[in-house]
């Protein structure tokens, strides 16, 4: 019987990391076309020249 709740707890931890990692998968693209859309949109700073868009 230990043996079989062992094999059904390592099926929870595999599926439930296989789900987190697709979900960070997910969130990491949507983060990236975040980014790339705020480098190409950027509001012009002063004299004309292109500021940064981040504070940092």
């Amino acid at each position: 019987m230990v043996p079989l709740l062992l094999v059904l707890l390592l099926a929870l931890i595999l599926f439930g990391a296989g789900f987190a990692l697709k979900v960070l998968w997910w969130v990491a693209a949507i983060v990236l076309v975040l980014w790339l859309v705020g480098f190409f949109v950027r509001p012009a700073g002063t004299g004309g020249a292109r500021g940064r868009w981040y504070r940092w």
